[in-house]
């Protein structure tokens, strides 16, 4: 399945391509547009103003993403609540780690001009967060 998003890609529009590529459409092929009058008419837009999957009542479009698909482990919503913030920044929730990843993500988007190379890198790093609040989980339950 083909998807699109907005072009220069930051922490929500990357978080989002991780987790339908981990979680959703294994196979997920994404175009980078300058807008949704772009969206090409076979792809799915997530993360743009006016579609279906992007923002809404105040979620950041990774929660949107989560809701949709009835994605309900813990550990992907601790992930959502540090995207939130990192690209939101209202203090909805405490997430200490926001900052962080907004911080290597916006550098990594420095010397990273390539959409396609910068999901490809910022996967990783979204796979390793994952792992670190499943095991957090293990010791925490109520974390």
């Amino acid at each position: 399945m083909r998807w699109a998003t907005r072009a220069a890609c930051h922490v929500d529009r990357v978080a989002c391509a991780w987790l339908i590529r981990r979680f959703i459409d294994p196979g997920a092929t994404f175009v980078f547009v300058a807008g949704p009058d772009e969206v090409p008419p076979d792809a799915t837009p997530f993360d743009m103003r006016g579609v279906d999957l992007s923002h809404h009542r105040g979620d950041c479009s990774f929660e949107t993403f989560l809701r949709r698909y009835d994605l309900d482990e813990p550990a992907l919503w601790d992930i959502a609540r540090i995207v939130h913030e990192a690209d939101l920044a209202d203090e909805r929730y405490d997430a200490p780690e926001a900052p962080g990843l907004d911080a290597l993500l916006r550098g990594l988007s420095l010397v990273v001009a390539d959409d396609d190379r910068m999901l490809e890198l910022s996967g990783p790093l979204f796979d390793g967060l994952l792992e670190l609040r499943r095991r957090a989980r293990l010791l925490d339950p109520l974390a």
